[in-house]
């Protein structure tokens, strides 16, 4: 004979369980691209102008940064949560995103000093706005990465700015290229 398990026995174990999946953790599993399609046609037009593509970035950064900046006005909120964790996960894809391409540019020698003063500036502010956030559970991880993340861009644009400027004042015949042309022999 099987024993009979009651429909109060099902309820009140399932109720003793830790909830398995929450509103933010489906949020952080959806995959999520942190800019339109017209924003990514841009960035691929701007493929040739290493100025250009790091001023997009830059603009792109300062809109998400700017959200987050809004939404830290509202009122505590589940959905606010949702959104100011969504945000803050694109800030730091699209400052790591930024990054490797000022590795490239960095490794190239392109003269980027014109969008790299712009960037410094920028990352400064944006590291401002995300520090003044404060951190909540839903999204406090997403807070320090983006934290950190800054961080890493705004030593990065700065290292490089002078690394650029040293360079380009002992090559005077590489100002404004966008690649390093191999010198004939």
């Amino acid at each position: 004979m099987r024993p009979v398990v009651s429909l109060f026995t099902v309820l009140a174990t399932l109720l003793c369980l830790p909830p398995l999946v929450t509103p933010v953790a489906l949020a952080q599993k959806e995959h999520h691209d942190p800019l339109t399609e017209a924003q990514v046609e841009k960035i691929r037009e701007a493929g040739i102008d290493p100025n250009e593509r790091i001023k997009l970035y830059t603009e792109y950064l300062n809109d998400h940064v700017g959200a987050v900046k809004s939404l830290s006005n509202r009122g505590k909120s589940e959905a606010r949560a949702i959104h100011l964790d969504r945000e803050l996960q694109d800030v730091a894809t699209l400052i790591d995103e930024l990054g490797s391409n000022l590795d490239e540019y960095s490794d190239r020698h392109a003269d980027i000093r014109i969008a790299l003063k712009g960037l410094a500036d920028a990352s400064q502010r944006w590291l401002i706005t995300l520090k003044a956030l404060a951190g909540e559970e839903p999204f406090d991880l997403s807070r320090k990465e983006a934290i950190e993340a800054g961080e890493d861009l705004t030593d990065q644009a700065q290292r490089l700015l002078r690394e650029q400027s040293d360079y380009f004042a002992l090559h005077k015949d590489e100002k404004g290229q966008e690649r390093a042309e191999p010198k004939p022999q």
